[in-house]
Parts: C-alpha cells; structure tokens; sequence
C-alpha cells in the first residue's frame, strides 16, 4: 500500500504557450504526447526520469483564480491504489472526484494525489487520450536525470501535523528535521521520504511567533499552502547552469561574500570554489559527501513555484547551511523587487 514512486507531477498553467516553451527551450524538456479534452487540454513533458503534464483551459479555472500557476496533483504509483486510498482516508485524507474517475485523494491545500498501479514502462495519467507529439530533433543533451524533491510550503503550526499526515497515510518516514532563523524571521522544516526512497518531501512552514516573512508571503500570494519548488537532479550543475541561463532562465543572486567563507568552509577546494563563484552555485556539506544547488527565480506572475538544480556528491541530505542559503536568498531576492 505505500507509496513507491513519482509517476508525474501536473501543473495547472493559465498561459501553456509559454509555460511549454520554457520548460522546452530553457530547461531541456521533451514534449512526448497531447491530450485534447472538453475542458482542458494537457501537454506531457519528459527529461531523465522526470514527468511533468502541464495542463490549461477552463477545467482548471478556479484553481488558477485561486493560486495562480502552480502544481496541482502529485502522482503517486503504489502497489494497489485502491487499498492505498483507503489507508489515506482512513488517516484523514478526503476522497476526491477526479475529473476522469481516477483514484485521487487530499494532499496539502488544493494539492491532490493521484495514485496509480505500479507497472513496469512509464506511468502516464490514465483516462485520457494521449496523441504522440512528432519527435523534435535534440541538439543538447539530457541534463536532468530525476526528481530529487518537492518543496512544500505549509502554514505555521501544521508542520508536524503534515509529516504524521504523510507517515500514516502514504508510508513516509521523517529523514531529517531543521529549524532556521534569520534575524527576525524563522521557518520550521522536516523532510519525509517514502520507504522506497524514491519521493521526497520537503516540508517548510514559517514561525507564528517570529516576524513575517518570504513563506508568509507565499503562503498570501498562493493563497495557501502549496508547492513552493520542485528540484531536479543533474549530474554536472556548472555546465547545466550555464545551457539554461543562456537560455533565459532567471536564478536567484548570490552575494560574493557567501564564496569568501565558503572558502573557509571548503578548505583545500579553492579551484572548485573559483567555479563555483563565477556560476554562483551553492554548496553545502554533511557526514556523507557535499552538494551544489542552485534555484530559480519563479517565471509565473504570482511569484510562486520555482525550480532548483541540484547536484550531489555523496550527499544524502539538507543540510542547514543548505536551507539557509535557500532561505536568505529568496528573502533578498523578494526585499530586492
């Protein structure tokens, strides 16, 4: 009954035009099949084992009224959807009519959970008709293998009681917790993942009892919690860095002054710190390994979803210095604009 796997993410877009090119054209996807319904239309997109349907028309209306682009279902692939679905009612989750009788059910504010049969190939979403897109030639290579995680925005105080949530009605477990604060403003995290390892969720939420700040501000401009960004694995994050700012993607600045100490902190690697600096990629340490990340400026007009590349060496989990890092640069980025 737990949850295996990710078999796709959708995202509700109000303009797919633009939505498509930019995860074509700057983010390296494939666009791999159409489906036209009555009132929606989606578009399936693929890189490394990554599945993102993007979908538009007036089907979607109200969640985009209410949230503005963002993710709305995250499809899990478990070993029988049916009893899964049950075991998730059963720990409090609501049952939920989708549009084409798929077994769906609550997640995180408006955010849903598709759950379908494990089956060897790829796992598309069911009920619709599925035209293949004509093959585009490709003249970059792949640069995303998979979904590293889901970053979850949640409102202060219901942190712990999302993390239950997940453990008792999808299986997950809590791999690591955090607590960070910058000057007047703090946010809370726990990372749960499911017990095949393969989904992990990120969970953020601010402290009530300190200042506002950027998750209070997502949370307004959401309206509520939802996903704040998702993070794609690459095995080379300079070089894919690099192919996506030239075509056009928007990262999030980094003072020079965080390589000053990272030189410090990565003692003996100043030729890496040197690349890094000119790329302003981030890294981060823990007992395992390091990693390097690095995160977009959110391109919808809501200012929501961004996305994160990231690349580990060794690493297996978010280190502090990781989730400050993310922390303050958003925070400069929303008091820069």
């Amino acid at each position: 009954m737990a949850v295996q796997d990710i078999a796709y993410v959708e995202l509700f877009a109000s303009d797919a035009v633009s939505t498509i090119d930019h995860f074509v054209s700057a983010l390296g996807f494939t666009r791999v099949a159409d489906s036209v319904e009555v009132d929606r239309s989606s578009i399936l997109l693929r890189q490394g084992d990554v599945r993102l349907v993007v979908t538009s028309g007036r089907g979607v209306w109200k969640f985009l009224d209410n949230h503005g682009d963002g993710i709305a279902d995250i499809a899990f692939t478990c070993e029988d959807p049916a009893a899964a679905a049950e075991r998730a009612v059963a720990a409090g989750a609501q049952p939920i009519a989708g549009p084409r009788g798929d077994v769906m059910v609550s997640g995180f504010g408006d955010v849903t959970h598709t759950l379908l049969p494990a089956v060897p190939g790829d796992v598309v979403p069911d009920g619709r008709r599925w035209t293949p897109s004509p093959a585009a030639p490709s003249t970059e290579p792949s640069r995303i293998r998979l979904l590293d995680h889901v970053a979850i925005c949640l409102a202060g105080g219901t942190l712990q009681g999302y993390a239950d949530y997940y453990r008792d009605a999808f299986g997950f477990s809590r791999y690591s917790s955090e607590y960070v604060a910058v000057g007047g403003q703090a946010m809370d995290s726990v990372v749960v993942r499911s017990a095949s390892g393969r989904v992990t969720f990120t969970l953020v939420a601010p402290d009530p009892a300190k200042e506002p700040g950027q998750l209070d501000a997502f949370l307004e401009r959401n309206d509520g919690p939802g996903v704040q960004h998702l993070a794609f694995l690459v095995d080379d994050i300079i070089s894919a860095v690099g192919e996506s700012r030239g075509r056009g993607v928007e990262f999030l600045n980094t003072p020079d002054t965080y390589y000053d100490l990272l030189a410090e902190r990565f003692d003996g690697m100043a030729e890496q710190v040197a690349d890094l600096r000119k790329a302003q990629v981030l890294a981060d340490r823990d007992e395992w390994g390091h990693l390097l990340q690095l995160f977009t400026r959110s391109p919808y007009e809501r200012n929501t979803l961004f996305f994160e590349l990231i690349q580990r060496h060794g690493s297996r989990g978010f280190g502090s210095a990781n989730i400050r890092a993310l922390y303050e640069a958003v925070e400069r980025d929303r008091l820069s604009s």
